[in-house]
């Protein structure tokens, strides 16, 4: 007979005690371990990493639902140590925001004690710094070093930096972009940043994108960024980018100390969808992740794990923000 906790005598069986006789009792529950603390490989990581937690604003129903002050405290009360800001030609980050403005924001930040691990934005894209188009590509940089001024206001010295494209797949209103004309107004762009993002203090971190045609190895990104003999031009490595055709955790190998930010991108290789459905909340995907993690670990990485994606949750948004703070916590050991 089976019956509640609450009414079972020392002859009686549990719902619980049956069906683990009826499995034979294997692999149902976790195997008893030696001491409470010790790490449960099955849980998270069994090595802790010394990271940060960080997620972009593009996981959040921003500005639709939510304020920005709403997502910084949510991104905070969910365990994050930073936030990633994305300038866009409105809201709150915007060539429209007043310098006053941007330290508003930064004041905001910090009375709720999350940092600003960072700025991103799509801007790179219909301002492309190698577009045919003369005046595309100075728009682009005007809005470039609009972005180095905003980045030092806002009290973080990580800049996303996207130095051209060969090709922009999803706009139809981009004309490709021979390679080597790519590679030359990349780097002459990148180069009339410099001594901006010297004098402020930021670092202009270059991103593989891989859909772009530009930079496709990190061979070629290491030469790229070592071109301009300076701490300024550092690698923005996104793992999801490249995850289509090749692996992270080669990436992070050869780049090395180059690396002075990350986006965790979760990347699923069973579909054939290659946009951006094909980007997945965290461990719902296809990376190897504790490879990622160790290579990081391996080449000194110390800084911050940006969550990136592009598709807040229609309902209970707060439901993604608190799910990737659990996911990154276990990748990075924090949960025995």
């Amino acid at each position: 007979m089976i019956t509640s906790p609450d009414d079972r005598g020392p002859s009686q069986v549990t719902r619980r005690t049956a069906l683990l006789t009826a499995a034979g009792g294997v692999g149902l529950v976790p195997a008893r371990r030696a001491a409470d603390d010790e790490p449960d490989p099955r849980r998270g990581s069994a090595k802790r990493y010394d990271m940060k937690k960080s997620i972009n604003l593009w996981a959040f129903p921003y500005p639709g639902r939510m304020t920005l002050r709403e997502c910084l405290q949510l991104a905070k009360d969910a365990g994050f140590d930073g936030i990633e800001l994305n300038y866009d030609l409105d809201n709150d980050l915007s060539p429209k925001a007043t310098a006053k403005d941007l330290r508003a924001i930064r004041a905001t930040a910090e009375a709720i004690g999350i940092a600003i691990s960072g700025v991103c934005s799509f801007l790179y894209w219909p301002y492309s710094l190698t577009d045919n188009d003369p005046a595309r590509r100075s728009r682009g940089l005007e809005l470039a070093r609009s972005m180095v001024r905003a980045a030092h206001e806002l009290g973080t010295d990580n800049l996303l930096v996207v130095p051209g494209a060969v090709h922009i797949p999803w706009r139809a209103d981009h004309e490709p972009v021979p390679n080597d004309v790519c590679d030359r107004r990349a780097r002459e762009a990148v180069a009339q940043l410099v001594p901006l993002a010297d004098e402020l203090g930021v670092s202009l971190n270059i991103e593989n994108i891989f859909f772009n045609g530009y930079l496709m190895t990190p061979g070629e990104m290491n030469t790229f960024i070592d071109h301009f003999g300076s701490g300024r031009v550092r690698a923005h490595f996104d793992t999801g980018n490249i995850m289509l055709f090749q692996f992270p955790e080669h990436w992070i190998s050869a780049l090395g100390p180059r690396i002075r930010n990350v986006h965790f991108k979760e990347f699923t290789k069973k579909g054939t969808d290659h946009s951006l459905e094909s980007f997945r909340p965290l461990l719902d995907g296809t990376t190897d992740w504790p490879a990622v993690m160790e290579a990081l670990d391996r080449v000194g990485y110390r800084g911050y794990l940006t969550f990136e994606y592009f598709h807040p949750f229609p309902h209970y948004p707060e439901a993604l923000i608190y799910q990737t703070s659990d996911a990154l916590d276990r990748m990075l050991g924090k949960r025995a």
